[in-house]
């Protein structure tokens, strides 16, 4: 059973496509994002906010491929705002104290354990692996568990948002990090004979 979903083709070079500019309005949001966390702690805006560039990260994959824009740019976009909006949440979580920093430092090392794999990937022409149905799961999972660990202090729902939050946060994290693996595993591949 295949762990990727089914290649679309080749995409196009376009750089102005609708779902390229809902990429780089949700790229926009990063640093709104922080603000509000780190400096008002409006953290009921900043989950808002997390809930609206998680549905336009399914959106703008939706309009790609229903409006054939699938681009070249939209690929590299795509993977670099979920990284942005992790780092973010995660950095904001953590210097707030929601977050332990060790959970940080798993996740970073995920990162680093990728980027590694750059002068391979480059080599053989690829400046990215495909996205996996793990790697979705995954960056579902965090995009979810994160924005309601800020919400754990809220009076009314606040224990089931820290319960939900933590349950998709640590399950975000072993498939993120299953997902890492399996990239691995395909840039290792590259340049066998199939």
């Amino acid at each position: 059973m295949s762990t990727s979903p089914p290649d679309p083709g080749p995409a196009s070079t376009r750089i102005w496509t609708i779902p390229n500019v809902i990429s780089f309005a949700r790229l926009l949001g990063v640093p709104v994002f922080l603000w509000l966390v780190l400096v008002p702690h409006a953290d009921t805006a900043a989950f808002v906010l997390l809930v609206v560039a998680g549905a336009s990260d399914w959106f703008d994959g939706y309009l790609a491929r229903r409006l054939d824009q699938r681009s070249e740019l939209g690929v590299l976009l795509d993977p670099i705002a979920d990284r942005l909006y992790i780092a973010a949440t995660l950095l904001g979580l953590a210097l707030r104290s929601i977050i332990p920093w060790w959970l940080v430092a798993v996740l970073v090392l995920r990162e680093l354990m990728l980027v590694a794999l750059l002068p391979r990937l480059r080599r053989h022409g690829k400046v990215a692996l495909p996205v996996t149905y793990v790697g979705k799961a995954a960056t579902f999972c965090l995009l979810w568990g994160f924005p309601l660990l800020l919400l754990a202090d809220n009076p009314v729902f606040g224990t089931a948002a820290a319960a939900f939050g933590w349950a998709f946060a640590l399950w975000g994290t072993y498939l993120y990090w299953w997902a890492g693996l399996r990239y691995v595993q395909q840039a290792n591949a590259l340049g066998r004979p199939a």
